[in-house]
């Protein structure tokens, strides 16, 4: 493989690996609000299992139960798309380290083009 792609291709996986840094990063934080946001909805559950009261469990119920549920299910899906978002990054990562240790060896002769 020739010196240049070589540089090519080690600073775009630098770019890569930058992004799924950041990505890290985000996750990182959505999973702890994701936690705290599980605790949050759980308690008010264990707490309106516990009331009796109906207008008591209505207003719990608008107050925290619904937006806690809403909040924790967005984050929920943040997380699985910044987990998506990492397996493709890693791929393009590993794909960049396939083929720089084994030459062309890692693409088919249809997925690149050869200068000529």
């Amino acid at each position: 493989m020739d010196e240049h792609v070589k540089k090519s291709l080690d600073e775009w996986k630098e770019e890569i690996g930058e992004l799924l840094l950041k990505i890290d990063l985000e996750y990182e934080e959505v999973k702890q609000e994701l936690q705290v946001y599980s605790y949050k909805f759980s308690i008010t559950k264990q707490v309106l299992q516990s009331t009796v009261n109906g207008d008591i469990l209505r207003n719990i119920r608008e107050l925290y139960l619904t937006p806690f549920e809403q909040k924790f299910n967005q984050l929920k899906e943040v997380i699985k798309d910044l987990e998506e978002k990492k397996k493709v990054f890693q791929l393009f990562i590993d794909k960049i380290d396939k083929v720089k240790g084994s030459g062309n060896e890692g693409l088919n002769s249809k997925d690149h083009y050869t200068a000529v």
